[in-house]
């Protein structure tokens, strides 16, 4: 793996770029794009439609004169009909027509003829060629949307199929620490293969299953293509267990080399071994991972913030907004105070505390350490730069949660949110200030002129984003929101990376497009790379998490006989944080809204309680041994080498500050979420 500390000038990315992947990869992402559009776009076309000419929706370019005739004698007509009767003799029941019947019935048929009449009369005063051409582009338009309201699955796994054969042709899965020696890097590459290929051994079980149930054909489509993609998986596991990268030296296995088997293949094997051998479930693994499948635009989504994320690292916008305060001259502790403030609303904004991380962490640590912070202090606070966020406006995993559990609302949990990032960033700045010791600012003469000099280079950025953000809801009639914030931030972010080549083509002499593309790709080269380690720990996570839905756990935690909600959450606030060290966040979500989430609200936990207390117990999850993922994201964005030469001298607290810090914010924070609110409704 190549790790490479992102503090270097110019640095733009963090792995080998493989820019023909990473193209592809951004036009399967853009197509997504597009399609989740596609209702927004004919909506609008309706509106247009309809402001142009007037009842749009009744017009028709092809309509023919209706063959009704409007001019009846409509007593001629009774009178006639009534002469025409002739009894039938076999039908006992034959009587005469009621003449008021018969003319009511005339008269209602009249009414209707002239009336299609009159509108043929008004659809020909506007039917143009103009109309013809748009009611064209619009129903073509449904028509394509209505036709492949399938396509988004098959997008999602295209997508993930490009995105992991990166990451595996990389060994870049997230594992807890890298391979050093060849026996090492064949054992990760081995038991990769063995996953990969059991899980193309539930899939042909579930095929199985599959072709003795009819109307299936559809389902049975997708599991073909889920076991090609694990079988291309196996193919570049097999290759790579024998082309092994020239920097690995010769080596044996040793009692921590466990720890270099990627995360998914663990989750993998730890659920594999509970359906095949005590559930007896061997389609099992196959079912869990293909509800990907089902929730494709949400993963989707997150494929969309990692992009946006990536996007973020090759623009200079980080690097401007820490210019800010820089003429403050702040010592390090309160500088990692201002980070961990001023990082959580782009977290939210890039979907998840991981994304943040890789996009800006090399830059906040570098800082940091410019700063005068130590080695322990820095990783902390880069960890945790991607952990507050969550509980913001718009982050995504909120929105998945409301979506799944109608109890709650994003504007409940956005809103109660804020009140618990405050919490946990204060909490932060007091145990900072307190164990560094050296706080206050020492400003530079004139540092508030200083720094609002620093915002006039940020002046150009915001008005892009604003100017694409106004320019969607022009064409599409699209509110920036939470739900439509993945749709959006990757057109503003491929803007403000525009914007920004503009200022390195005038320094090479080379195109603003050129520089665009080659900053565009590399976006998308680490995108393919994270996308692919971050999906395929969410499936496994979501496979996990079956081994609660199908065995008695929950129902062993959460008994009949327990009427608590007090006790209750003591169980929830230990079971969802142990469900946030080893599980990826969306996965969490689903697994817990699928087996937790009931039973404890129907104890009487309030919903909007439980939520809460979920996220803030997941950010302590994403912070905590023995995964710790937040940790192994920073370590991924500031080098392996660089973490191991963090301090090992002084007191206890500054040998494992970067591991103790988060847990010293987070663990009082957990607390105090979960039991103050109760003290107002469960006594």
């Amino acid at each position: 793996m190549n790790w490479r500390a992102m503090t270097a000038s110019g640095a733009r990315t963090l792995y080998p770029v493989h820019r023909i992947h990473g193209v592809i990869l951004l036009l399967l992402l853009l197509s997504t794009l597009l399609l989740g559009m596609g209702n927004s776009l004919h909506s609008r076309l309706l509106w247009v439609g309809e402001q142009v000419w007037p009842n749009y929706y009744l017009l028709n370019p092809d309509a023919t004169e209706p063959t009704c005739n409007m001019f009846v004698d409509v007593d001629a007509e009774v009178e006639r009909r009534i002469q025409a009767y002739k009894p039938d003799p076999d039908d006992l029941f034959s009587s005469p027509p009621n003449p008021e019947a018969l003319r009511q019935s005339l008269e209602s048929n009249l009414a209707l003829c002239e009336q299609r009449h009159l509108q043929f009369a008004e659809n020909q005063k506007h039917a143009t060629w103009a109309l013809g051409v748009y009611k064209g582009i619009e129903q073509g338009l449904a028509g394509f949307l209505l036709d492949n309201i399938e396509l988004t699955k098959y997008l999602f796994i295209a997508m993930f199929a490009m995105a992991a054969a990166i990451s595996a042709l990389d060994a870049d899965h997230i594992a807890l620490r890298l391979s050093r020696n060849r026996s090492e890097w064949r054992l990760s590459q081995g038991v990769q293969f063995i996953v990969n290929g059991l899980m193309v051994l539930s899939l042909n079980a579930y095929l199985g299953r599959l072709s003795t149930s009819p109307g299936t054909e559809s389902t049975m489509i997708l599991q073909y293509a889920w076991a090609g993609v694990f079988g291309m998986f196996m193919v570049i596991n097999a290759i790579r267990f024998f082309h092994i990268p020239e920097r690995m030296k010769p080596g044996s296995l040793s009692l921590s080399s466990s720890l270099v088997i990627p995360l998914y293949c663990m989750m993998g094997l730890i659920a594999m071994s509970y359906f095949f051998f005590v559930d007896g479930y061997t389609s099992g693994l196959a079912i869990y991972f293909g509800m990907m499948a089902n929730l494709s635009s949400m993963f989707i989504n997150i494929g969309l913030y990692v992009l946006v994320g990536m996007m973020l690292k090759q623009t200079r916008v980080p690097e401007l907004l820490l210019n800010i305060v820089k003429p403050f001259n702040l010592p390090a502790p309160m500088l990692a105070s201002v980070i961990i403030f001023a990082t959580a609303f782009p977290t939210a904004f890039t979907g998840a505390s991981g994304i943040f991380i890789l996009a800006v962490g090399g830059v906040v640590y570098d800082e940091l350490r410019k700063a005068g912070a130590g080695r322990q202090l820095s990783l902390a606070t880069t960890a945790m730069s991607g952990s507050l966020g969550v509980v913001l406006n718009p982050c995504l995993l909120i929105v998945v949660i409301a979506a799944l559990n109608k109890e709650v609302t994003t504007s409940e949990m956005y809103g109660w949110g804020f009140w618990v990032f405050i919490l946990s960033a204060s909490l932060f700045s007091f145990i900072v200030c307190k164990t560094e010791g050296n706080w206050k600012p020492k400003p530079a003469p004139g540092a508030f002129r200083l720094a609002l000099k620093q915002l006039l280079p940020l002046v150009p950025y915001a008005l892009t984003a604003a100017a694409v953000i106004f320019a969607i809801w022009v064409v599409l009639g699209l509110k920036f929101n939470e739900y439509s914030a993945p749709m959006i931030l990757p057109l503003v972010m491929l803007a403000l990376v525009v914007l920004d080549s503009g200022k390195e083509s005038k320094e090479l002499s080379v195109s603003r497009m050129q520089t665009f593309f080659e900053r565009s790709s590399n976006a998308a080269s680490d995108s393919a790379v994270h996308i692919g380690a971050l999906l395929a720990l969410i499936g496994f996570s979501i496979c996990l998490g079956g081994i609660l839905e199908r065995s008695d756990i929950v129902h062993a935690i959460f008994p009949e006989t327990l009427t608590s909600p007090w006790i209750a959450m003591m169980v929830i606030v230990v079971m969802l944080t142990l469900i946030g060290m080893v599980m990826d966040p969306f996965g969490a979500v689903i697994l817990v809204s699928a087996t937790i989430a009931q039973p404890a609200i129907q104890i009487g936990v309030d919903p909007l309680h439980f939520w809460i207390v979920c996220l803030v117990a997941f950010e302590l999850g994403y912070l905590s041994p023995p995964v710790a993922l937040n940790h192994l994201l920073t370590r991924q964005v500031v080098g392996e080498t660089e973490v191991l030469a963090a301090e090992r001298t002084g007191t206890f607290w500054h040998r494992y500050q970067r591991l103790l810090l988060p847990l010293a914010v987070m663990i009082p924070s957990l607390l105090l979420v979960a039991f103050v609110p109760m003290l107002f409704y469960a006594l």
